[in-house]
């Protein structure tokens, strides 16, 4: 069935402040997870959460959006929508895409809503070869919950060994923790469940808990090297995504380690990566608001897609993170600035919608400030410090905005030694930055007209070179 986008056009949102130009997100009303990422006959497909009512969470479809380069997207008409009386009754919620046998088949959670109890199962869809119109199995749920005394079942991700589909399933084990369940088949259609494919909060940190319940699961496979993706549900604290590394053998994951994926913790959820024809793992996360459900319905849209990310392995074994090398085309109006003390430099103003490239040295272990969208009274700004001596680096948001309403917490990411490689991306309202390795993710609200300066301060640190573009609108 084939369903049609009913949200107003993207031209009524054109004067907002806060709506990003360059990352993707609907024409309107609320979106959350990536899902079914794939790339088919050369063109990239994004498929969504998406409520198509309301800028809140409810009543879930799945979005879709096609693009031949990652960055410039065509909506396209609702992939899913609930059937009345089926299993996806309560909606069809997250899951994944695959090529089975030449077909296009999704992979996703339907949830039946009954009498007070929700009851979420997998179910299947495929289409003809346009993705554009998506037929149900008509035997659908594929199965139901094998155990008794799991916290949550839904969220899907699978891979092929041969002739085998191997299929993992986000869960939770009461009592023990966070676990991913694995099933398998040689079809897609019968499913025979296996075992827990890795599970307990055996590897939390002292600062991240893997969560009683784990969302979203992707195992990934680059460069020899093995992943397990996991946004982690905790009772007493927010929304993050972490990652396993590990060893894979005989279809168990065996974890060594647990790691932040992007630092800006509940900010940056929910993420999903594929293989595209190049061969390159991409990544893309949903971003959310930081900001009311009111002021959400207020201004007909919320969350954000963050750009997409080319997924690597460092030498030391963990997870890179860095923007495609296709966001470069968005680049127009430059300054570029080379060997130069950097004590002062600024205030210039480079406007809410740019990108950011600066390679620094820092002498004599001097702190480095940032300051992003700085109004000229210096009322409203976003802070982004640099302190080798605490060998970490920060976003302050105490003055993001001058609404009081707006999420203000400050966000830290470990440093790395060395000279600071420094990629930033302001986007009106969403901030990515990349630091030395790391990724942080956040949103920030300036709301005074004028905050559009940028302007570096330190005591004592030498730019190497600096580029700063403004950038295109993807629409």
């Amino acid at each position: 069935m084939t369903n049609t986008l009913t949200s107003p056009d993207r031209q009524h949102f054109a004067a907002d402040p806060h709506r990003p130009q360059y990352h993707f997100l609907p024409p309107a009303n609320w979106m959350n997870d990536p899902n079914g990422l794939i790339q088919w006959n050369g063109q990239y497909h994004l498929f969504y959460q998406y409520n198509p009512a309301a800028a809140h969470w409810g009543d879930i479809h799945w979005g879709h959006a096609v693009s031949p380069d990652l960055v410039h997207w065509t909506d396209l008409p609702i992939a899913l929508a609930p059937t009345p009386g089926g299993p996806d009754s309560g909606g069809c919620w997250s899951g994944c895409a695959v090529n089975y046998n030449g077909i296009p088949t999704l992979i996703y959670t339907g949830v039946q809503a009954d009498a007070g109890q929700i009851t979420p199962t997998p179910c299947l869809a495929t289409s003809d070869g346009d993705l554009t119109v998506w037929r149900k199995y008509e035997g659908n749920p594929l199965f139901t919950a094998p155990l008794d005394n799991l916290v949550g079942f839904r969220d899907h991700s699978l891979w092929r060994e041969k002739d085998v589909w191997y299929h993992l399933i986000g869960s939770g084990l009461d009592g023990v923790g966070g676990t991913v369940l694995l099933f398998r088949s040689p079809d897609l259609y019968h499913w025979e469940y296996l075992y827990p494919f890795c599970a307990g909060d055996t590897y939390a940190s002292p600062t991240l808990s893997t969560g009683a319940m784990w969302e979203c699961p992707q195992f990934l496979s680059i460069a020899r090297h093995h992943f397990l993706v996991i946004s982690g549900m905790t009772r007493d604290a927010p929304l993050y995504t972490f990652y396993l590394t590990g060893t894979y053998r005989d279809h168990r994951f065996y974890p060594n380690g647990v790691h932040q994926l992007d630092w800006g913790s509940e900010y940056f959820y929910a993420p999903q990566a594929m293989l595209d024809d190049q061969g390159r793992t991409i990544m893309f996360g949903w971003v959310r608001e930081g900001r009311t459900v009111a002021a959400q319905d207020a201004a007909g849209w919320a969350g954000v897609m963050t750009l997409p990310r080319l997924v690597t392995v460092g030498e030391d074994g963990l997870l890179r993170l860095e923007p495609a090398p296709e966001v470069q085309t968005l680049r127009s109006d430059s300054i570029h600035l080379s060997n130069i003390e950097l004590t002062a430099l600024g205030p210039d103003p480079v406007g809410n919608c740019f990108e950011l490239l600066a390679d620094i040295d820092l002498l004599d272990s001097a702190d480095l400030e940032l300051d992003l969208c700085l109004s000229p009274d210096g009322q409203e700004r976003t802070r982004i410090v640099f302190s080798p001596t605490r060998t970490a680096w920060s976003v302050i948001r105490d003055q993001s905005s001058v609404d009081p309403t707006i999420e203000h917490a400050a966000q830290s990411a470990p440093l790395q030694p060395g000279p600071l490689h420094l990629h930033v991306f302001v986007d009106h309202s969403l901030l990515e930055v990349f630091v030395n390795g790391t990724c942080l993710t956040t949103r920030i609200y300036p709301t005074r007209p004028d905050s559009h300066i940028l302007q570096f301060n330190a005591a004592h640190a030498h730019l190497k070179s600096l580029d700063l573009w403004k950038m295109r609108s993807i629409w």
